[in-house]
This record gives structure tokens, sequence and C-alpha cells, in this order.
């Protein structure tokens, strides 16, 4: 039985790494960004969640409703005032932005609220767990969010396949130029995706605060977990970053459960021999229909 726990737990731990793992293939999907500070972006939403719910007492469920659009909005912005200028056949420039955007990020939370490590109170969420024999019982708080992972990625499998706003994603991605000669404003459908990985990558911090305690340096790690979520699933699969993500959840909690100091050395171990096997990743494909 402890095993099944084990393996519970690992399963719902990648709900949360798909969360992370789902706006970084977005951005890279949509705009051929490879986001070095995807990790920080979420540990910054993290901590604005922190700054609103310490004063004001709010339910941190309830200030994702503050927050998310706010991520949003601001990864709107970013997009069509920096990162479209550095967009083109070169992948350097978009990196070296991103990479200095974390070191900004970084800096200013370490000034804004020390390197203390901080969580979300999230009262009796945070302990609430659902009986499912005698020995084995899940978390509500994971499995809550387990299931805002798969609306998620319902949603945005829903977007790309059946809506005017998908196929210009889809177009944009495919063939920037083609797509701007076909009335496609390119810097704007950017922009929006980039909105839409923020809110989602806004969502995963926030979900993490309130599972474990964060610091301002949290965010490479984060950004770590998430590229190796997307490359486990498979580059260009909505359903493959889950997949990725409960694999790599899996492999770590497993990793845990033999000895306590090899959770994070499992899921490195499950990333490579994944790579050894399937170097493209085990559901690789050019795009989402």
């Amino acid at each position: 039985m402890e095993w099944i726990n084990t393996l519970l737990q690992g399963l719902l731990l990648g709900g949360l790494y798909s969360l992370f793992a789902t706006g970084l293939a977005l951005s890279f999907g949509v705009m051929r960004i490879i986001n070095i500070a995807h990790g920080d972006f979420a540990i910054l939403a993290a901590f604005a969640a922190i700054a609103v719910v310490e004063p004001l007492g709010w339910h941190p469920l309830l200030v994702l409703l503050l927050v998310v659009p706010l991520m949003g909005g601001f990864g709107y912005v970013l997009q069509r005032v920096v990162l479209n200028r550095t967009l083109g056949h070169d992948i350097l420039p978009p990196l070296l932005v991103t990479f200095g955007l974390s070191i900004i990020i970084q800096n200013l939370l370490l000034v804004l609220f020390s390197a203390d490590t901080r969580s979300l109170p999230s009262g009796e969420l945070a302990t609430a767990s659902l009986d499912l024999s005698v020995d084995v019982a899940v978390g509500v708080l994971p499995l809550l969010t387990m299931a805002v992972a798969l609306v998620v990625l319902g949603g945005l499998q829903w977007l790309f396949s059946s809506t005017a706003l998908g196929r210009a994603f889809r177009a944009a991605s495919d063939d920037r130029e083609a797509a701007q000669l076909m009335g496609i404003n390119n810097r704007h459908i950017y922009g929006l995706a980039m909105a839409l990985a923020m809110a989602i990558v806004a969502v995963a911090g926030i979900f993490l605060a309130m599972r474990t305690s964060i610091s301002p340096a949290d965010g490479p790690l984060r950004l770590l977990y998430a590229f190796e979520a997307v490359i486990i699933g498979g580059l260009g699969s909505l359903w493959g970053t889950l997949a990725g993500g409960i694999i790599l959840g899996v492999a770590q909690s497993i990793g845990l459960k033999a000895n306590p100091g090899w959770g994070i050395l499992a899921g490195h171990l499950a990333f490579l021999a994944v790579l050894v096997v399937r170097p493209n990743g085990l559901f690789a494909r050019t795009r989402d229909h």
C-alpha cells in the first residue's frame, strides 16, 4: 500500500509539473522562443499572490482571479514591446533577453522579499485528504491541481483545434511570412500566445506556493522541471506535456521513497532514459491539430 500511495503522489505531482510545462511548450510552439525566465515568472506570480494574501487575508484560490489576469496582461505587453523585437531566424537574441529577465526578476524579488522562503497559507485545503481505502489517501490540493491541469490542457486543445484564434496560432507558428500575407497580425497573435502562457504559468506558481515553500532563487529549478516534462512528452504535443509531467513526478516520488536524497536525481534519470529510447520525446509531433 505504501507503494500505491507513492505512485499516486507522483501522479498528482505530475499535474503541477504539466502546468509549468504547458506554458513553456506554448511559448516555444507558437513563437519558437525558449523562455529562460519561464520559471522565474512562475515564482514572480507566486510572490505577487503572497503580497496580496498576507495583508488582505484572501484565500489563495481567490487571488488567482487577480494575479492570473495581471500576469496575462504583463505577458502581452512583454511580447509586444520586447520579445517581438528579438524574433527571427537566430534563436540567440530571445535566449539572451529572457536570461536577462531571469536575473532581473530574481534580484527584484530578493530586494522586495529577502532570501527567506515563503508560502501561501491555504488553511484546511493544505491538509485535507480523501480516503480511497484504509491505507490509501490522496490530498485534496494535489487533486485540485491535477484537475486544473486537465482543464487547462483540454481548453488549449479545444482552442487550437476549434477556434479561429487557434488556427491563427498554428499559422503564425508554421510560417509567419505566409500568415502575415494572409492578413494575420503576427505581433498581436504572439502577444496573445505569451499572455496565455503567462496566465498558465501564474496558475502553476500559485499552486506551487500553496504546496510548498518558495524562495526568489527557485525559478531556474522550475524551468528545468518544465523543460524535462516538455521534452519527455515531445515538442508539439499538448497532452505529451501531461505525460511528461506525470513521468517526472512518479520518478521523483519513487526516488524519494527509496532514499530521501534521490528524488530529484530519479527525475533526471527518467528524463535521460526517455532521451536514450526516444530522443524526440514520447509523443513528438510537428504541431497540434
